[in-house]
């Protein structure tokens, strides 16, 4: 089975290589379970300066990326996933106006036979229409915020997918319990000291009563989400025991 291969297209190769490198998604990449390739579009600018980027048609303020060098470093990528056994290579562009980035598509992206994703991350004003019309297969947004550049929103669906990765967490159960995987945030959690500053641990957790401290943690689950996140909760057919669950802390 064809390993997972992520490349990204980014001015700062090294931000991208260094932060996928440790943690989590470091360790996977140690493993061999994913493969990650960084191309820098500097590298096939033709003019002595290697520019990047120009002023935008019809003015304002910044620069917009230039299509061609873009272009080539997408092809080069592309071309290295081929090589690697990819059939073919899906360029995923990260951008406020692309669709937010939910567990399920993460899930999707994780899951897919065969898989391999160009992340373009752009950097100044944005990126020519036309590259983007051209090239991207799809774009995906991580929150309805701004930030300099595509790089950290590529590292954070880079960590959100390889996680997801058989093997890649010492228990698998951690990725099944996580916030979201079941439409639910996840419940609280505590560790030692049993007391700290005068607030102690739960009794139900010390209690060593598994069915009891399930139901606990799934009552909490469902009361932080509706308090948090209630449009979570909304698009989620509640069980029989759920709502029992959380009528119980509501007195119904």
């Amino acid at each position: 089975m064809t390993q997972l291969r992520i490349d990204v297209v980014t001015l700062f190769p090294e931000m991208v290589a260094l932060a996928a490198g440790v943690g989590v998604t470091g360790r996977a990449l140690q493993r061999g379970i994913w493969q990650l390739g960084v191309w820098n579009p500097r590298d096939y600018a033709t003019d002595n300066h290697k520019t990047v980027d120009d002023r935008p048609y019809g003015g304002g303020p910044g620069m917009v990326m230039l299509a061609v060098p873009l272009t080539q470093a997408i092809a080069a990528a592309k071309a290295a996933q081929r090589a690697q056994g990819v059939a073919a290579p899906r360029v995923i562009h990260l951008s406020p106006a692309g669709t937010p980035l939910t567990h399920g598509r993460v899930m999707e992206l994780a899951t897919a036979a065969g898989a391999g994703y160009v992340l373009l991350a752009g950097r100044y004003e944005g990126i020519d229409e036309r590259l983007i019309a051209r090239e991207v297969d799809e774009e995906i947004a991580v929150g309805d915020f701004v930030v300099s550049g595509g790089e950290l929103p590529a590292l954070m669906v880079i960590d959100a997918v390889v996680r997801q990765l058989p093997g890649v967490l010492n228990d698998d159960q951690s990725a099944r319990e996580d916030s979201f995987a079941n439409g639910l945030l996840d419940c609280p959690h505590y560790t030692r000291p049993e007391v700290y500053e005068g607030m102690a641990v739960p009794d139900v957790l010390l209690s060593g009563h598994h069915a009891d401290i399930r139901r606990w943690r799934l009552q909490q689950a469902l009361v932080r989400t509706r308090d948090r996140r209630p449009d979570l909760l909304a698009r989620r057919a509640l069980t029989k025991e759920e709502a029992a669950l959380l009528a119980a802390v509501d007195g119904k």
